[in-house]
């Protein structure tokens, strides 16, 4: 075992800086990254009972990699950590919040791995989720909550949850994060953080998977300046053998868009709820209001607009392919077991879906991918007006533990139509209505960009009056990260964050 080396920087000091900063500490030989890396560690140890972000620390791991770095990576000896979820770790565990996956055991690198190594980040850990990254909470029944660090009863979202915790609450400047509906800017909004959902096609995932989500399923990062986000993009994409989906390489590192003036941009923004069931709260609205008015001070021009799409079709296509997808899932833990999986194996919900999925045909699925790609062709009309569109990422504040997960009857109801083989009866039926609303109404405004491969940030430019971050979004054509960053570094010199820090 290593023996740890005595931290060199103070807490304190060690969060007064983001990614970059400490790499370029670490390229001025004023801090070793083994040094780094006890202060990272330490700070996990302090915070993490209460918080519960880190689940599997892999801190022996970090230490032997501070000693093996290459010797050039724009965040070399830099403290990370990765969600643990999609991304192999040869010789870790990958669990995905599941109790049938506690024995998985990654056998190779994912490629965005390799290269996050090839940066030089230290990886020391991976953090929380829930079961297979399914809900908008971080809950898992293997794992228990994880705690927003600005008010512990609340959630920091999901599925991203636990990086996001890392991150705010200071064990490291940035996280990975992945997003198949939302699942970095859902938490980057809880948690008063910046976070850029890529364009589908911009980050591979192999070479265990093309695609995931049918293409809704992008992996990055949740960070606290945007600079970290744009040179951690610049770091892991480009595409690699047998991707399924392809974009040009941009004409300049996003770490330099991020230092450019965006010019002025037009700019659409409404606040339509998407079920009207769930209207937008005021908080939220008033964030939308505010930055808004901000972009308009910057030159920009902005007006309110109609999203052009069916929200209910949305909410139907996205569903049937949460459905689908979450069976195949079960069929693959059934795969690493050697048997069917069972319901013992998996939360109640998630057997829910996937035996709903069941009574679905080939021709359904087709049928909703169909109206997937209608989906898709409206937002790209509307980029013919806008460059950005501008809604909130969530259309409530952070959601308090628990709130979202099903009443005991729901639950009683469900194990018993599935002990008597009738869970597929449950489709169309107001049980299920009542549980899908209540996670799709949470993520009414970031699913769309899943669905049309768009990218799209949340930006942390408000606080509720209880102290509680909420998210501003930011969408733009597919491939135009460039455009997201130059705004970005607008608006975080215009309105800084940084310094918001949880107490």
């Amino acid at each position: 075992m290593t023996a740890p080396a005595r931290p060199a920087m103070a807490f304190d000091e060690y969060r007064q800086h983001d990614a970059t900063s400490l790499a370029d500490l670490v390229r001025r030989n004023e801090v070793a990254p083994a040094e780094l890396l006890e202060t990272a560690i330490a700070r996990a140890e302090a915070v993490n009972p209460q918080l519960n972000a880190v689940v599997t620390p892999l801190y022996d791991r970090g230490r032997a990699m501070t000693g093996s770095l290459p010797g050039l990576g724009p965040f070399r000896g830099v403290p990370f950590l990765l969600k643990d979820l999609e991304l192999d770790w040869a010789g870790t565990p990958m669990k995905s919040g599941c109790k049938g996956m506690e024995t998985y055991v990654s056998d190779i690198d994912s490629e965005v791995v390799s290269r996050l190594k090839g940066a030089g980040l230290v990886l020391f850990g991976k953090t929380n989720t829930p079961e297979f990254g399914l809900t908008p909470f971080t809950e898992a029944k293997l794992y228990g909550p994880a705690r927003n660090p600005w008010s512990l009863n609340h959630s920091p979202g999901g599925s991203s949850g636990g990086s996001a915790v890392a991150v705010s609450s200071g064990i490291v400047p940035m996280a990975s994060a992945s997003d198949g509906g939302g699942s970095i800017r859902i938490p980057a909004s809880c948690c008063g953080l910046f976070g850029m959902k890529p364009s589908r096609g911009r980050v591979p995932l192999g070479p265990k998977n093309g695609e995931m989500w049918s293409g809704a399923v992008v992996t990055h990062a949740v960070t606290r300046s945007v600079r970290d986000s744009a040179a951690l993009l610049d770091a892991i994409s480009g595409t690699m053998y047998g991707d399924p989906y392809y974009l040009p390489q941009p004409g300049r590192p996003f770490v330099e868009e991020a230092a450019r003036e965006p010019g002025q941009l037009r700019i659409g923004f409404s606040t339509e709820a998407l079920i009207p069931a769930q209207p937008v709260h005021n908080e939220c609205l008033q964030a939308v209001r505010d930055a808004a008015k901000l972009l308009e001070s910057l030159g920009h021009q902005v007006e309110e607009i109609n999203l052009p799409y069916d929200k209910t079709v949305l909410t139907e296509v996205f569903f049937a392919m949460v459905l689908a997808e979450t069976g195949a899932t079960l069929r693959e833990v059934g795969e690493h077991l050697g048997r069917p999986t069972r319901r013992s194996d998996v939360e109640l919900n998630t057997w829910l879906l996937a035996r709903i999925a069941e009574s679905f045909s080939g021709t359904d699925v087709a049928y909703q991918k169909r109206r997937w790609n209608a989906l898709s062709r409206s937002m790209g009309q509307l980029h013919d007006q806008y460059d950005v569109i501008l809604t909130p990422t969530l259309p409530r504040p952070p959601i308090t533990i628990g709130e979202m997960q099903n009443k005991p009857s729901e639950d009683r109801l469900i194990k018993v139509l599935d002990t008597f083989g009738a869970t597929k009866r449950l489709r169309g039926s107001k049980v299920l209505d009542q549980i899908a609303e209540k996670a799709f109404g949470y993520i009414s405004f970031t699913g769309i960009a899943n669905m049309t491969g768009q990218p799209s940030m949340s930006v942390p430019l408000h606080w509720s009056a209880e102290g509680l971050p909420i998210g501003a979004m930011f969408t733009a054509m597919l491939g135009d990260e460039a455009t997201l960053f130059r705004l970005a570094g607008q608006l975080e010199q215009a309105q800084p964050w940084f310094e918001k820090v949880p107490s």
